[in-house]
């Protein structure tokens, strides 16, 4: 059976790089007045931000398997809090965006507002990464450990019988 707490580390990955990389296109847009960058840098951003809001809700799916107690409670609720904060940065970014473009205002210090809020959301970003690592790499959150004994009953029965004759 699938189990959709997989989901989440499968597409956390996807907005990260696609915002990281969606900044450094505006960036250059604006440093370089390339159009093309810039066209990119909006579509990266649209993109990336939908996968903040796919990643966000599956992080609260395979958060519901974990029992939430002592430290790792801690590091969830942070996990969980800059989550939010990234996508409410992410999404303000993208609607503002959005509208200076339709209402022909994306220009001047226009594009500097949505470039600084950009660059916040991608720093906002690299912080919820940084709690999803520590939750998996220090608290060992959603880690199911295989060290070899994971036989069935038949398995270990079968398993002991042979040693039984083996010894005999």
């Amino acid at each position: 059976m699938f189990d959709f707490s997989h989901i989440h580390p499968m597409i956390v990955h996807f907005p990260i790089a696609l915002l990281i990389f969606g900044f450094i296109a505006d960036l250059i847009s604006i440093i370089f007045k390339k159009d093309f960058f810039g066209k990119a840098g909006l579509y990266l951003l649209i993109f990336g931000t939908l996968g903040v809001i796919a990643a966000f809700l599956s992080g609260n799916i395979a958060g519901d398997g974990l029992t939430e107690a002592g430290p790792l409670k801690n590091a969830i609720e942070s996990h969980q809090n800059a989550a939010l904060i990234s996508l409410w940065i992410m999404a303000i970014t993208t609607f503002l965006r959005i509208i200076f473009i339709m209402i022909k205002k994306y220009d001047g210090v226009f594009k500097w507002i949505v470039l600084i809020l950009f660059f916040s959301g991608v720093l906002s970003i690299a912080r919820t990464g940084y709690f999803g690592g520590e939750l998996v790499f220090k608290h060992a959150a959603g880690v199911q450990f295989n060290l070899g004994n994971s036989l069935n009953s038949n398995e270990l029965e079968n398993n002991s019988a042979s040693t039984e004759t083996k010894t005999e």
